[in-house]
C-alpha cells in the first residue's frame, strides 16, 4: 500500500514537472518574438540610413569598416547583430510553424542559450490549460509512477528475499 503510494506521488510529481514544457516553450516564445522584433527595428534603421547615403547594407559595413576606431568598432557590432537577427529569425519562424507539442520536444534544439536563461530566470510555472500541457502532464504521470513502481517493487524484493540457509557443519 506504501509503495502504491509513493508510485502515485511520484507520478504526480513527474505530472507536474513534465506539464511545464509547453509553459517553457511559450514563454521562450514570446521572449523570442521581442527580442527578433527589437533586432529587427535596429536592422531597418541601418539599413534605411545606408539607403539615404546611396550604399547596401555590406557596403555601409565595409565604409564603417575603413573609418575610426569607433567606427570599425561599430561595424563589427553591427555585423553581429545582423547574424543574430537572421538566425533568431529562423528559430522564431520554425517554432510559429509547428505545433505546441512539437515546439515543447524539439524546440530545444533552438534555444538561443541567453534567451533561455533569461527565460528560466523569469519562469513562472503554471498550471496547464492547453491540450499539450494535459499531454505532457499525463507522460509525465505514466513515466514517474511507472519509474518509482518499479524501484519500490524491485527493493521490495531485495529486502523480501529470504537468506540462504546453511548446511550445518
Amino acid at each position: 500500500m506504501i509503495s502504491k503510494g509513493l508510485a502515485l506521488a511520484g507520478g504526480l510529481c513527474c505530472a507536474l514537472a513534465a506539464s511545464q514544457f509547453p509553459e517553457f516553450s511559450q514563454q521562450y516564445k514570446q521572449r523570442l518574438s521581442g527580442a527578433v522584433d527589437e533586432l529587427a527595428w535596429v536592422v531597418e534603421r541601418f539599413d534605411a540610413d545606408a539607403a539615404a547615403l546611396g550604399m547596401s547594407r555590406d557596403a555601409a559595413l565595409t565604409d564603417l569598416a575603413r573609418g575610426t576606431a569607433m567606427a570599425r568598432a561599430r561595424s563589427e557590432s553591427m555585423g553581429q547583430v545582423l547574424i543574430r537577427h537572421e538566425r533568431l529569425s529562423a528559430h522564431l519562424e520554425h517554432l510559429q510553424t509547428t505545433n505546441s507539442v512539437s515546439a515543447a520536444l524539439i524546440g530545444w534544439q533552438y534555444l538561443d542559450p541567453e534567451l533561455a536563461q533569461k527565460t528560466w530566470g523569469d519562469f513562472e510555472p503554471a498550471v496547464p490549460a492547453t491540450v499539450a500541457g494535459a499531454g505532457f502532464g499525463l507522460g509525465g504521470f505514466l513515466a514517474g509512477y511507472t519509474l518509482v513502481g518499479m524501484l519500490l517493487g524491485g527493493l521490495g524484493r531485495v529486502v523480501r528475499r529470504k537468506p540462504v540457509a546453511t548446511p550445518a557443519e
